[in-house]
């Protein structure tokens, strides 16, 4: 789909202002219902566990350090792009990139509250994963957060991600593990079914999270994930279940 970028640079110490880009979808609307409650389910439904995973997705991005450009592609609400900001430090650059404008702006609203001298250094856009606004290699690491499940064309966000990242770089990517172990598999739908849409369902949608169990049905397993990133022409793919198997991150190097 196509996207409108409008650059809205950031000032030091002003309050955090999007960048617009306009791109419409089902899955797009969905991410917007579900922004309020977003965090709070998180937290709730992996008794805290994601903050850690979302760590050791930013220690697999690489060396990242001060003065480098980054990116957080499907951001949500943040998390990741604000590791990865205190990585880049105040010299660096890093762009948190989403397709749901609601998410944005409670991350955007979070980087004026958290208030860190080096949260000055985010941009964030509204945009398309499959159609990114920026030139060939600039970036010197990528993160991408339980995004690339819902993408409608994985192979064009993979092909995006490898053009957008310098030579050398790499990207890392944390997602819902699809098993071919039975009884992981098994344990992972029961939580679905038992746990999380009953959860989400206080919070009136239980329509929005049924939505998790076919995205994950429909998603790779770690190879297939690794072939996917090769196929696309990064040098190196390895896939790692973290989570006792439930979620899967992996790691690419252009």
């Amino acid at each position: 789909m196509a996207c409108l970028q409008l650059s809205v640079p950031l000032l030091a110490g002003s309050r955090p202002k999007l960048t617009t880009v306009r791109c419409a979808s089902d899955r797009q609307e969905l991410f917007n219902r579900i922004a309020p409650v977003y965090d709070n389910l998180n937290d709730l439904l992996s008794l805290g566990q994601h903050r850690i995973w979302k760590r050791m997705a930013v220690s697999w991005s690489g060396s990242a350090k001060s003065g480098d450009y980054l990116l957080d592609l499907c951001c949500g609400s943040g998390d990741l792009t604000f590791l990865m900001s205190e990585k880049a430090g105040e010299r660096g650059k890093v762009i948190g990139l989403d397709f749901s404008k609601e998410q944005l702006s409670i991350a955007s609203s979070r980087q004026y509250l958290l208030s860190k001298p080096c949260y000055n250094n985010i941009e964030w856009i509204e945009g398309d994963a499959l159609d990114l606004p920026f030139s060939n290699g600039y970036f010197d690491a990528i993160t991408m957060g339980y995004g690339l499940r819902n993408v409608v064309d994985k192979r064009r966000a993979m092909r995006e991600i490898f053009r957008v990242l310098k030579p050398g770089s790499r990207v890392s990517i944390l997602d819902f593990n699809k098993s071919v172990q039975p009884l992981t598999a098994f344990f992972q739908e029961w939580m679905i079914d038992n746990v999380v849409v009953p959860t989400a369902t206080i919070y009136g949608l239980a329509k929005e999270y049924q939505y998790l169990k076919s995205s994950i049905d429909e998603f790779l397993t770690g190879k297939e994930s690794e072939k996917l990133t090769l196929d696309a022409g990064f040098s190196y793919a390895r896939h790692y279940e973290i989570g006792g198997g439930l979620m899967g991150n992996l790691v690419a190097t252009r």
